[in-house]
């Protein structure tokens, strides 16, 4: 379909709202990021280790990935409402466990939990896919993740005060509120959009192979992956620096978190202005060159001696410029190659970008010892910004083999 179906808010015969979507794919992103500010802390609050604490960061991000490989498929067989629903009243029984954790231990499991959220994220993207055509759903999918490029901008934020004010229960306790308003909203609005398929969860899962010996699907997802991975070593790496590196307080840090979610609501505000008219591989290409750009610019700051958290967080507006224009883009690409496995598409490639991720969040946190500086970091999220270049010229090539 070209246009988009007629839609009436907060009524459950209709498609959503893109309100709706933006909301629950916020609330997926604050899940991920309000409490990174308050990590030595908690490390101190539980009597570890900051590599053990870090783990809420690493282990998350590994749960979300497995997630997502079983989320799409089940959305594909019994629907995207359902599974959102579910998956909503799963984290907030998982958040109430964070709150109330004994142990390191405990709320690392709830932590893991709380990954369920990630359900918004992946089946925010198929509802788009499932409502309008490829070109479309790349600039409805950059408005739809403005949630994700405004919550990161304010949540550490929150985060920090929250932390000074009343402890670090506070950042999670405001999860449980954020997360009971959405499942109210999602209840109310989200009508079911993906069309019934009589096939099996089995049979759905045997249709993976289709979409991994596609080249383009593969292209897409490693352009997304790498440009991608520099911001989830960041989340892994980056509260130690703040602290350790520059001496920040929860406060402060929070603030200066926001540097790489303001660059990504400007490229996700470009993303839906202008993928329809450039075309989603350019959109990609450029975005990747962006974030690559930036880090190499703060690399040669840093090696000329402009050491500061100013310099340091300050660049990463680049990297998250990057990454609005292209995660939507190539996210609709991955949706594209196989358009009715959608929501297996969506899950999957959300998997192996997450997967990394969670990879280079953990590789971060074991590099970064006391004494170290942020030289482990910035190689790390170097390496994987101009890999993702090589992976959307890649893309490229084969599109024009195929003529597409």
């Amino acid at each position: 379909m070209t246009t988009r179906p007629a839609v009436l808010f907060l009524d459950r015969s209709t498609p959503p709202h893109i309100m709706t979507l933006v909301l629950l794919t916020g609330v997926s992103a604050l899940a991920m990021n309000i409490f990174l500010p308050s990590l030595p802390n908690m490390t101190a609050w539980f009597d570890t280790d900051y590599r053990v604490m870090q783990l809420s960061v690493s282990l998350y991000l590994l749960m979300n990935a497995a997630l997502q490989i079983v989320i799409g498929p089940i959305s594909d067989r019994y629907g995207r409402r359902p599974v959102i629903l579910g998956a909503l009243a799963i984290f907030l029984v998982a958040t109430i466990g964070t709150i109330l954790a004994p142990t390191v231990e405990v709320f690392l499991f709830f932590r893991m939990c709380q990954a369920v959220v990630v359900a918004g994220i992946v089946l925010g993207r198929a509802v788009v896919r499932d409502m309008v055509d490829e070109a479309q759903s790349a600039s409805m999918i950059g408005y739809v993740t403005m949630g994700m490029a405004i919550v990161p901008m304010v949540g550490p934020v929150f985060g920090g005060l929250l932390d000074e004010a009343f402890g670090w229960q506070a950042s999670f306790g405001m999860l449980f509120l954020c997360g009971l308003a959405i499942l109210a909203l999602v209840w109310a609005d989200l009508g079911e959009t993906a069309t019934a398929r009589p096939t099996s969860f089995r049979a759905q899962i045997a249709e993976y192979p289709e979409l991994l010996t596609a080249r383009r699907f593969w292209g897409y997802c490693l352009a997304a992956a790498f440009a991608s991975g520099a911001f989830f070593a960041f989340l892994g790496g980056a509260p130690f620096v703040g602290t350790q590196v520059y001496g920040l307080s929860p406060a402060m840090l929070g603030i200066y978190f926001g540097a790489p979610a303001v660059g990504y609501a400007l490229g996700n505000y470009l993303s839906g202005r202008f993928s329809v008219r450039v075309g989603i591989n350019r959109m990609v290409l450029w975005g990747c060159l962006i974030a690559a750009g930036g880090m190499l610019a703060l690399v040669a700051s840093h090696a000329m001696g402009l050491r500061s958290a100013e310099v340091f967080f300050g660049f990463f507006v680049f990297v998250g410029l990057g990454n609005g224009m292209t995660l939507p883009n190539a996210t609709a690409g991955m949706l594209s190659v196989r358009p009715h496995l959608a929501g297996t598409a969506s899950g999957l490639g959300g998997a192996i970008m997450i997967g990394g991720g969670a990879a280079l969040s953990a590789l971060a946190g074991m590099l970064l010892v006391p004494g170290s500086g942020p030289e482990p970091l910035l190689a790390i999220m170097l390496a994987t910004s101009l890999a993702s270049v090589g992976a959307i010229v890649y893309v490229m090539m084969r599109a024009r083999q195929l003529g597409v």
